[in-house]
């Protein structure tokens, strides 16, 4: 009996694919996986009642600490594509991963998602899955359906979903993000309303967060230690509450379209400026020009679902390595919906107060007169060229077009 893994939310796209799955392909057996990385709870209920339903033997996989470690992965990173944090880039790997698990623990023959032809999901999927010895089906992509075809299609098979979308937005939501499209969003002129957000706050009053960190993970807010989970969970109804964490984005995606996007990210938006400020106090000069260019490739894979690539790995290697001195804490402040550093420490700190006082004379024993070399080499070749150009004449163009008044016609 053929077997086939569906990546299954119990909204309008996956829920069609389950009979498709077994009219236009064939497969007797549609096993449903649904994967925890921080969904509301209703999201969930709706999945299972959708299933039971159906029919359907529904797979549910926590897999939230996974995620929680991939996004202070991106913390440790600076990670941001075209300025905000990745979230359901970075989620779609660990729910993929999630889901090829369960099919092969189920012995499936297939595994199949409900992506359309136009968006990065079923990039991030099947980079995951293709490494597998399983068929991979998208039924939505490779049937050409649009949403009135599905919604006609449910209605004449009395399938358990409502009409339409189940709402005016798109909104994809784990621990990390919440990103809404769709609607009057996808007009760039149009001002969302207040009520696309959940949850930010309208901006308004102010506080200090005090983040520690040890080798660059964040392990205590304010004082007290928490476990990744819980303390992004923390961030994001703290931060938020202030209206910390709010981008519009126009995103460039893998296939050339260019959306907007708005998402919200309070935890990533106070991790990433906390972390940033600890780095910039325990980094050399070197170090931290050197990271812009890592952080950036490791941005771009994250967004192209690629974090398992050996690439990856690499970067992952040069990261870790200069973590190892990013340990200390980070104070922000949120106000007004904006997020700043105010104070860092560390004992790693690559700075010396006493060196650095307008009120101290010398510095490590080198005296403030020392720099005046310095001073008269600094700029050099760049006065020297100056003065060439000015030295060289410029060749005069010749009137008649460079023709010689001695040829022939």
């Amino acid at each position: 009996m053929a077997s086939v893994a569906l990546a299954f939310s119990g909204g309008l796209d996956t829920t069609v694919c389950v009979p498709l799955l077994k009219e236009e392909y064939g497969y007797d057996e549609v096993i449903g996986v649904n994967v925890d990385v921080g969904q509301p709870t209703e999201e969930f209920d709706e999945a299972e009642e959708t299933a039971d339903a159906l029919g359907l033997d529904l797979h549910v996989v926590d897999a939230k600490a996974e995620f929680a470690e991939l996004c202070f992965d991106a913390v440790k990173t600076n990670a941001t594509y075209q300025g905000y944090p990745l979230g359901t880039a970075l989620a779609r790997p660990v729910i993929a991963e999630a889901i090829l698990g369960v099919a092969e623990e189920q012995g499936c023959d297939a595994i199949a998602h409900g992506c359309t032809g136009k968006g990065n999901d079923q990039l991030r999927f099947e980079a995951v899955w293709r490494g597998s010895d399983l068929e991979v089906i998208a039924p939505v992509r490779e049937l050409g359906l649009t949403r009135e075809w599905e919604i006609d299609y449910a209605a004449e098979k009395e399938l358990p979903v409502e009409a339409g979308d189940g709402g005016v937005w798109s909104i994809d939501e784990n621990i990390w993000s919440r990103a809404v499209e769709g609607g009057k969003l996808e007009n760039p002129n149009y001002e969302p309303p207040e009520d696309i957000y959940e949850w930010t706050a309208e901006p308004e009053g102010e506080t200090t967060i005090e983040v520690a960190f040890e080798e660059g993970v964040p392990v205590a807010v304010d004082g007290e230690a928490m476990d990744p989970v819980p303390l992004i969970q923390h961030l994001n109804e703290y931060a938020g509450g202030y209206g910390i964490g709010r981008t519009d984005v126009m995103e460039d995606r893998m296939l050339g379209l260019k959306v907007r996007e708005n998402y919200e990210h309070p935890a990533a938006t106070v991790l990433l400026t906390a972390h940033q400020a600890l780095e910039d106090l325990v980094l050399t000069k070197n170090e931290r020009s050197f990271k812009k260019g890592i952080e950036q490739e490791w941005s771009e894979k994250a967004y192209q679902g690629l974090v398992f690539a050996p690439v990856v790995d690499a970067l992952n290697a040069f990261v870790d390595e200069t973590q190892d001195v990013v340990t200390g804490t980070a104070t922000v402040k949120v106000s007004g919906g904006n997020c700043r550093v105010v104070a860092r420490d560390s004992e790693y700190a690559v700075y010396s107060e006493e060196m650095a006082s307008f009120n101290t004379e010398d510095v490590a024993g080198i005296a403030q007169e020392d720099a005046t070399g310095v001073a008269k080499y600094h700029g050099l070749q760049e006065r020297l060229a100056n003065d060439v150009k000015e030295g060289v004449s410029k060749p005069e163009l010749a009137t008649d077009g460079g023709a010689d008044s001695s040829d022939e016609n």
